[in-house]
């Protein structure tokens, strides 16, 4: 194993690289980034980096002299276009890349609203990179409302930061409710409050017909499906992501709701991993899933460089998510989806408060709402596969840490 490249300059392929070196590998590493950024966290764009309490360098995973260091060809601002798998070369921007082992962390794209219906007026943003908030920001001074499309984690929290900016700011939703997709009513109940006490009107069950520009091309309001007229000098559209799977999927590798890939996070090609939003691997009892999370881009991403260089590691996480908004934070442990019971605990801690889902009497995740004990614990239960019961959980007399004896 002479050469190995990693496509793709997120988090995921960050990770990739440096666990290639931590592991001893002393070969080639090239990492290919589309963007003309060092490899930078995103997590915090789209609250205290846009709120401006965040500077600029510190989004960087890591500084220039560490790839410099580690011997890792950090070729920035260069896509891939092809991937030839019976030559092992990609060709890129700027010519061609041979090698032995591929890693693909291309993550994933933001939905956009189509151009026949608004979707390219100016003032009309997706939230996904450092450029995306770098332009939202410079517009902030000389907008007064702000219409965020889509209730789910990215949507709200833009809301969040756009109300702390001062603009009046409505989310429209889709479905019957905010988090509808990930996570149970008693949490968008919770969040709906929690945005609405602070102002932000919450719109839920409403389609977004169209957006409506001015003379100069700008974005100037949202219509909505019911006839309803939403002024507007900003527009977020937060409306979900796709895998990006393109390059894959012209190399001929399998697709399965992102690139498919195996417990050692290896495709249908011997020679070529994938980790992070892009790959969808296997999960218990024989579901298939996708995790866009950070964790997962750093624990897939570790694991697929392990198995990149002949050593085997399998992965199986524990899946682990946070969102914060306002003062707010939420932190979810395991996968809700498929619960038959909510059940709910009251926190010690001011407006501290968790939600267990449970499936004929199975726990399966916990949305923990200022309460880091209650996730902590909810936690620790899924690692080591203990299930409490639901009436312990509620049991104001019990001892959360007693749950994990």
């Amino acid at each position: 194993m002479k050469k190995i490249v990693v496509v793709g300059g997120g988090q995921a392929g960050y990770s990739a690289s440096a666990k290639l070196r931590s592991l001893g590998f002393d070969g080639e590493i090239t990492l290919i980034c589309g963007e003309n950024e060092l490899p930078y966290q995103r997590p915090p764009l789209s609250k205290k980096y846009l709120l401006g309490g965040f500077e600029r360098e510190r989004l960087f995973l890591r500084p220039e002299s560490f790839y410099q260091e580690q011997d890792i060809s950090l070729r920035l601002g260069e896509w891939c276009e092809a991937i030839n798998l019976e030559k092992k070369v990609l060709k890129l921007t700027q010519g061609d890349a041979a090698f032995d082992a591929m890693l693909l962390t291309t993550g994933a794209l933001p939905r956009y609203l189509p151009a026949k219906i608004g979707g390219n007026l100016a003032g009309v943003y997706a939230v996904r990179d450092l450029a995306d908030i770098d332009k939202i920001s410079a517009e902030l001074d000389r907008c007064e409302r702000a219409v965020v499309i889509g209730g789910g984690y990215i949507g709200l929290e833009a809301a969040a930061s756009l109300n702390i900016k001062g603009l009046h700011v409505t989310v429209v939703e889709m479905a019957p409710r905010i988090l509808q997709r990930v996570a149970a009513a008693e949490t968008s109940y919770h969040l709906r409050k929690l945005h609405q006490a602070r102002g932000t009107l919450v719109i839920e069950e409403a389609t977004t017909e169209g957006l409506i520009g001015n003379d100069a091309g700008r974005v100037q309001a949202t219509k909505l499906a019911d006839g309803r007229h939403l002024d507007a000098d900003l527009v977020i559209v937060g409306i979900g992501i796709v895998p990006n799977t393109q390059l894959a999927e012209q190399a001929g590798l399998e697709i399965n709701n992102g690139i498919k890939v195996d417990r050692h996070c290896r495709t249908s090609h011997e020679a070529v991993f994938a980790a992070g939003d892009c790959a969808s691997f296997p999960y218990r009892e024989g579901r298939r899933i996708r995790l866009e999370n950070v964790q997962n881009a750093i624990d897939q991403a570790e694991c697929a460089a392990t198995n990149a260089i002949g050593r085997t590691a399998e992965y199986a996480p524990t899946p682990w998510f946070w969102s914060d908004q306002y003062d707010t934070r939420l932190q979810i442990a395991g996968l809700g989806s498929g619960y038959d019971r909510i059940v709910t605990r009251k926190g010690s801690g001011k407006g501290a408060v968790s939600h267990w889902y449970f499936h004929q009497d199975e726990f399966l995740a916990v949305d923990a709402i200022n309460d880091a004990r209650s996730y902590m614990v909810g936690k620790k239960l899924l690692e080591s596969g203990k299930s409490p019961t639901a009436d312990a959980v509620t049991d104001p007399h019990t001892d959360l840490k007693s749950l994990l004896k």
